[in-house]
């Protein structure tokens, strides 16, 4: 059994929640320390029960209070060697003996988890995505991606369920009030996935696994919205002849829990 609630998702603040019969842990906490808490209790969890924070990158919508999270409640943290030196302030404030360090692409576990991190293409340190493996059940957590190949999509082969990021329309980002090189960061190869890659890229999986549930993540709040990202991704899907039928896609809330999905 394991069970996926993405906390907050987006441009604003990242902070996701997996559970199985004997661990539970967050994905990055990129939001205040309140906010996860109450993030937590409102699906019925509390703080005190998390085993374990893993970090994607240093960003600080990844990070801003995992070093208060962990000092608070004497939470252990993962993360590789670059992303630590990256985060030399959330770093301090953690206890030395909740300090580990793993390696990309190198399984670690925790408790009745097996998680595999891998490399992504991102403007940090070293970031990296999640497998996230319970007996034969694979989830895998992949945002932050400046593009979709071969090597990626085959880290996502075999999941059952894929958190993906959908951060934001091409023909909104171009007339959006940001800079021209904000606008390149995000559309360039370390920045992130647009709306149509990502529908792109669940197509690739519907052919060739067993994929049943998608849900959309790390939306911009400027150059996205909800509505948009579900139906350019529904109509890639279509395009490719793929069944809507058999595929479960949603998309994260930016501010409050999703639904629990259970895989």
């Amino acid at each position: 059994m394991i069970n996926f609630c993405s906390i907050f998702s987006g441009s604003s603040g990242n902070c996701l929640f997996i559970n199985s019969n004997h661990t539970k842990i967050l994905i990055d906490a990129g939001v205040s320390c309140k906010k996860v808490c109450e993030g937590l209790e409102s699906i019925g969890t509390s703080i005190t029960d998390i085993d374990a924070i893993l970090v994607t990158h240093e960003h600080s919508d990844h990070v801003q209070s995992i070093g208060t999270v962990s000092q608070k409640y004497n939470i252990p943290v993962y993360a590789n060697l670059e992303t630590w030196n990256a985060m030399e302030k959330q770093r301090n404030k953690i206890d030395p003996h909740n300090i580990h360090t793993f390696e990309n692409d190198t399984d670690f576990k925790l408790n009745d988890l097996t998680i595999h991190p891998f490399s992504t293409p991102h403007d940090a340190a070293n970031p990296c995505g999640f497998n996230i493996h319970n007996d034969s059940k694979k989830l895998s957590i992949a945002t932050d991606l400046g593009y979709m190949d071969n090597r990626l999509i085959s880290q996502l082969y075999d999941s059952s369920f894929v958190f993906l990021e959908s951060n934001y329309d091409p023909e909104i980002l171009k007339v959006s009030k940001y800079p021209f090189s904000l606008k390149q960061r995000i559309s360039g190869p370390q920045g992130h996935l647009s709306n149509s890659t990502a529908g792109k890229t669940i197509s690739n999986l519907l052919q060739k696994n067993n994929l049943k549930e998608v849900m959309l993540g790390h939306l911009s709040k400027e150059n996205n919205f909800p509505e948009l990202a579900y139906q350019t991704v529904a109509n890639e899907l279509i395009e490719n002849d793929n069944d809507l039928a058999i595929l479960q896609l949603s998309v994260a809330n930016r501010h409050s829990p999703s639904k629990v999905v259970n895989i």
